[in-house]
């Protein structure tokens, strides 16, 4: 889609569909308050009340959209009013749309011009590549959106480019998430990034498993010993560490299915496990991001790529895991597979001597039942970097939620037979989990992000949003790192 910014008045050049936005009870133009009786529209978040001028020299149709009080303005209001704008232009099945906004914003230019086209870019995604027989209407798609603005063009050109870069990379997340995982193998997860590289000038590295055998990454390897799809560790790399290039180290869980293995799910949790690849999509399309808008840092991601089947060979309860590090593992549920994978991709992120460790994985039920899908789960052993991670969260629209790692939670993972298990028993579950990785980084600062709550919906609860994979994680990363560089 084609997003460009015009100095004007959006009110006096014609187009098929034209969306002004406004605050709560904010006065409308005389032109458009006279085509209202007194109660159409207030401004209420989210409201939209369509409209047809019908005069000479202006838009056919004006869209209505409500940003709700001026005083609680952000990035994120913005953001879901532009993915209303886009989706009703579907609807309506209009190739190009206007856009603007009744008075300043309270945001800066280049920020609030990000946000419009994060919204329009995601609003207007879709997945339906394995959907047959769709209507015109079904596969209809707007070609080019005008922001109109009277000042500050620059900023907003820069800040949609920004924009529709992190769109972009979401977008990658998503299609991830929603492949099956017959197709997203860990080997096609290896291809994906090597094309990857490939595209954008990464230095892409992918260990198949006799390599992982030969260099001893025992976690991996009882992971998927029980699949026919063998599994994978892939490495991103961008950038070089050098003076005033901090070096962060990204690792995401990349089960591509989860069935349990021999703990087997039940039929009805095991239908959304194709997305347990959630944090390794993140990582995947945040590396896209960066690379497109080229932010001055060395970011390595690493991906741990697997699938938990039942077989003959999968890994039991009850095993004792010999993990990269040599630190060992007593299994008690091959269900809690993703943090044994985990500890070797933790653990070899530590030969980079990063500034920063930050993972990402769908990693606990917990979660969910503790927030919902409205905030990521946040641990970590650095209180400067969990605080940046939580500032970029707010900024990003995909906020985080701390929660504790005191020593009583590390006394829980204990294992009388090896050096820790991988469960604690069902009491703070997500919160054990998070004190099981934190054996696995050293002294490097670090923080897990559990996104099993909010990496997949059924039925999405933001206008950005679509059926299945999210891709959220994409967003809070590219804010984490572009603050490293201010």
């Amino acid at each position: 889609m084609e997003i460009t910014v015009k100095t004007g008045d959006l009110l006096r050049e014609p187009s098929d569909l034209a969306v002004l936005a406004s605050f709560e009870d904010a006065p409308l133009p005389n032109e458009v308050a006279g085509l209202l009786e007194p109660n159409d529209f207030r401004g209420r978040a989210q409201q939209t009340v369509l409209l047809y001028p019908r005069g000479d020299g202006t838009a056919r149709r004006l869209l209505l959209v409500g940003l709700g009080e001026r005083e609680s303005a952000n990035a994120e209001c913005i953001r879901q009013t532009g993915a209303i704008a886009v989706r009703q232009a579907q609807a309506l099945q209009v190739a190009a749309f206007t856009i603007s906004t009744n008075g300043d914003l309270p945001l800066a230019p280049a920020l609030a011009a990000q946000a419009f086209a994060e919204g329009i870019e995601l609003g207007a995604y879709r997945y339906d590549r394995y959907r047959t027989g769709l209507t015109n209407e079904q596969r209809f798609t707007v070609e080019r959106v005008t922001v109109y603005t009277n000042d500050a063009e620059a900023q907003i050109r820069a800040g949609l480019a920004a924009g529709k870069a992190i769109a972009r990379g979401v977008a990658v997340a998503r299609d991830l998430v929603n492949a099956p995982g017959s197709v997203l193998t860990p080997a096609a997860f290896g291809d994906e990034a090597l094309s990857l590289g490939k595209r954008l000038g990464l230095n892409v590295t992918v260990l198949d498993k006799a390599q992982l055998a030969e260099q001893g990454f025992g976690g991996i390897l009882a992971v998927g010993q029980g699949s026919a799809n063998q599994p994978r560790f892939i490495v991103m790399e961008y950038g070089q560490a050098k003076e005033g290039a901090p070096t962060i180290c990204l690792v995401g869980k990349g089960l591509t299915f989860d069935s349990g293995g021999l703990s087997l799910k039940p039929a009805d949790a095991m239908m959304t496990m194709k997305s347990d690849m959630g944090g390794a999509a993140a990582v995947f399309g945040a590396m896209q991001t960066l690379a497109e808008l080229k932010l001055p840092l060395h970011v390595v991601g690493i991906i741990c790529a697997a699938e938990n089947m039942p077989s003959a060979t999968a890994f039991r309860p009850d095993d004792v895991v010999t993990t990269l590090s040599g630190k060992t593992i007593e299994v008690l549920n091959t269900d809690a597979e993703g943090r044994i994978v985990l500890a070797d991709g933790l653990f070899y992120a530590q030969r980079y001597n990063p500034e920063a460790i930050v993972e990402l994985s769908t990693l606990t039920g917990a979660i969910i039942i503790a927030l919902g899908s409205h905030a990521i789960g946040m641990m970590g052993t650095n209180q400067e970097l969990v605080d940046k991670i939580s500032r970029a969260g707010g900024a990003s629209g995909e906020r985080v939620w701390q929660l504790p790692l005191w020593d009583e939670y590390h006394e829980m993972i204990k294992s009388q037979i090896a050096d820790i298990k991988n469960i604690g028993g069902r009491p703070a579950g997500s919160i054990t989990a998070g004190a099981f990785l934190t054996n696995f980084v050293g002294d490097y600062p670090f923080v897990h992000l559990d996104i099993a709550g909010t990496a997949y919906a059924d039925k999405p609860a933001k206008p950005y949003d679509s059926p299945g994979g999210t891709g959220v994680g994409v967003r809070l990363l590219t804010e984490f790192l572009r603050q490293y560089t201010q």
